[in-house]
């Protein structure tokens, strides 16, 4: 008997013992039903997966807190409007307790599934392998990779790698780590630094891939950023961007906060996507959006968000200033046909890392579409601005008009869509301040258009266009580039070209419209004229999606976008696919040195999850350092293709010593 029952039961017999009157019993409201609160306001995005909405095989691999968390104050809670708490709660218990079934579910965790709350199953956690002794103090070397992009001009060029060329075909895997949602690592002597969406923020033993420290409730996806700074008691800092929209220091040693800045934005659709980057004393912080999904709701009064750079104290977190990239007023504009009031202008999310030129006082960032038809200089444009007080010394747009919202792109558009569509050609890449052999400096920078620019630091003026790709609202150029002393590498991913490659050979229309023919690959190009040096196209190799193929637009078939940044060290480029494949590639001629398939084999990883899948290789790319090379694999990136929702951490050395 459940104990509800037992309770009126015994009430009842009570009652009959004393001679009272009728017993009154009052029906309890039934509990949420999580299903159909989920399919009711959440299914038409997530199953199956619409935009860049994640699949709900995706979202189940997430802890319930944080999905609640998402639906109070995150991205989803335009959606969630009217949900109770309870409501809330059911959603995410419905969701986690689904994580180990379906078709695209961990094989580890079918495996090793444990018993979850209300009786559903939950992925294995896993068991940190702590570091034996006492932790080491954190030394600098000349092989570090500090910051998601090396240095302070965004480079991703590691110069002394303490990795020879002749020796990277000897590459080998050495340890395997497991986490959710994981990030771009860092490297300190023989720290590693790696955030997750799981909110656990690790240092591990470079070497070993032991953890000496982990502090909990950090949910981030952004690259740690070490620095030698007073303000810790170890002297060396560490900085991440989280999800509810603030930035923590900590200390490097021992992952004791330090400070947490404010909430930067007020706008719940808001979030930290692109890494913080210190210059000088200051800590400078981007705001992107999510925005463009939430506005999918018809009821939802499209748009209000503008992208945003806020210059922290290093010291102590304060904000010294914000600058909007969106300088025109917002303003009412029309009203649906279901009476929303819209508004506009919006858009201009800073979607990536920004770059610092301490020599002009500057600051270089690169912004995302635009939300409405709402005219604005804002959007899909880079973005020079005074450290020293927020002032935006030039702007240069390269697409007016791009217009973009979710969902737009079919035949039946909602409610909020703008008129007319834009091609949705963010700018997700860092800028690179490149110097020339004449002394020159030009600010190189990659559009999901495909097409890479040079402009002149000092004003803006475009110096010169070169487009590598077709182009497609998932890249063309997606994460980044990279460039050494002579060239400048660039990934081009065209995924949905390649999506609809596939659905024109099944006889099916194209996902989003016209595009041009895919050209997925590696590109090297002159950065004083852009002239394209040479091309190594993707190959189409073997791959096999063990885990979530959450966008499955190919019927299964992996997808070789390359859409993760490249890193190059003297000699080499690495660089890596949506269909899994890690390559090393020849700086001068683009021919492959060594390369490794991360999905064709699963891992027993250091923190005991059994045949733990790789997957995808999106978003930030790879570090090296020390003779080392790290790479996420399985990363649920914008593509929403070949992720696992739990990634795998890979350390890779020469003969895997």
């Amino acid at each position: 008997m459940k104990f509800g029952s037992w309770i009126a039961a015994a009430a009842a017999a009570a009652c009959a013992a004393a001679f009272c009157g009728p017993l009154i019993v009052r029906a309890q409201p039934a509990a949420p039903d999580g299903a159909a609160l989920f399919n009711a306001r959440c299914g038409a995005c997530h199953e199956p997966p619409v935009g860049r909405a994640p699949a709900r095989a995706s979202l189940a691999v997430l802890p319930a807190a944080q999905i609640v968390e998402v639906l109070t104050s995150g991205v989803m809670a335009p959606m969630a409007t009217g949900l109770s708490a309870e409501d809330k709660q059911a959603i995410a218990d419905y969701l986690t307790a689904r994580g180990a079934e379906g078709p695209y579910a961990h094989p580890g965790q079918q495996a090793a599934a444990t018993p979850a709350r209300r009786g559903g199953f939950r992925p294995p956690p896993g068991v940190d392998p702590k570091c034996d002794g006492a932790a080491p103090p954190i030394r600098q070397t000349g092989s570090d990779w500090a910051s998601v992009g090396v240095d302070a001009a965004s480079r991703r060029f590691q110069r002394d790698p303490d990795l020879a060329k002749a020796d990277v075909a000897r590459l080998k895997l050495k340890w395997a780590y497991s986490m959710v949602g994981g990030g771009m690592p860092t490297v300190i002597g023989d720290w590693l630094f790696v955030t997750n969406r799981n909110g656990k923020f690790y240092a591990l033993d470079a070497r070993k891939g032991c953890v000496r420290w982990v502090a909990e409730g950090v949910a981030s996806r952004t690259t740690p950023m070490i620095v030698k700074s007073a303000i810790s008691p170890s002297g060396w800092a560490t900085f991440v961007g989280e999800r509810n929209r603030t930035v923590g220091a900590f200390d490097a040693q021992t992952g004791k906060a330090i400070w947490r800045s404010a909430p930067l934005e007020s706008n719940p659709v808001a979030g930290i996507t692109g890494t913080p980057v210190v210059s000088g004393g200051q800590l400078f912080v981007p705001m992107s959006s999510g925005e463009e999904g939430a506005a999918t709701q018809a009821a939802y009064p499209c748009c209000s968000f503008r992208g945003s750079l806020s210059a922290l104290d290093l010291e102590t977190g304060q904000i010294q200033w914000k600058t909007y990239v969106i300088t025109e007023p917002l303003h009412p504009t029309r009203k649906t046909a279901a009476g929303t009031q819209l508004q506009g202008p919006a858009g201009g999310a800073i979607w990536s890392a920004p770059t610092a030129d301490a020599k002009r006082g500057l600051v270089y960032v690169a912004t995302g579409d635009s939300y409405t038809e709402v005219p604005t200089a804002g959007a899909d444009a880079i973005v020079a601005i005074e450290m020293a007080t927020g002032k935006v010394r030039w702007k240069r747009q390269v697409t007016p008009g791009d217009n973009f919202i979710m969902g737009c792109n079919g035949a039946t558009r909602g409610a909020n869509c703008p008129n007319p569509i834009g091609p949705d050609y963010d700018f997700g890449a860092s800028p690179i301040l490149f110097k020339l052999p004449s002394g020159k400096q030009v600010v190189l920078s990659g559009q999901k258009s495909g097409t890479v620019y040079g402009m002149d630091p000092d004003t803006g003026r475009l110096l010169w266009s070169t487009k590598v790709g077709s182009g497609s609202a998932l890249g063309g150029i997606e994460w980044g580039m990279a460039a050494d002393d002579k060239r400048l590498y660039v990934a081009n991913a065209d995924t949905i070209n390649l999506f609809d490659d596939v659905m024109r050979a099944q006889g099916k229309p194209p996902v989003e419209g016209e595009n041009g023919p895919a050209k997925p690959g590696l590109y090297a190009l002159d950065p004083a004229t852009g002239k394209i040096l040479w091309a190594a196209p993707a190959p189409d190799a073997p791959c096999r999606y063990a885990g979530d193929r959450s966008r499955d637009y190919a019927g299964g078939r992996c997808i070789r976008a390359q859409s993760a940044a490249p890193s190059v060290i003297p000699g080499v480029v690495f660089s890596g696919t949506t269909d899994g494949w890690l390559r090393a590639y020849d700086t001068a001629s683009g021919k492959i040195l060594w390369q490794t398939s991360t999905t064709a084999q699963t891992y027993d990883t250091l923190n005991q999850i059994k045949a733990q899948p790789g997957g995808s290789i999106d978003g930030l790319g790879p570090a090296v350092a020390s003779g080392m090379v790290y790479v996420m694999s399985g990363f649920n990136g914008a593509s929403r293709t070949g992720g696992n929702g739990v990634n795998v951490l890979l350390a890779y050395s020469v003969d895997g010593r």
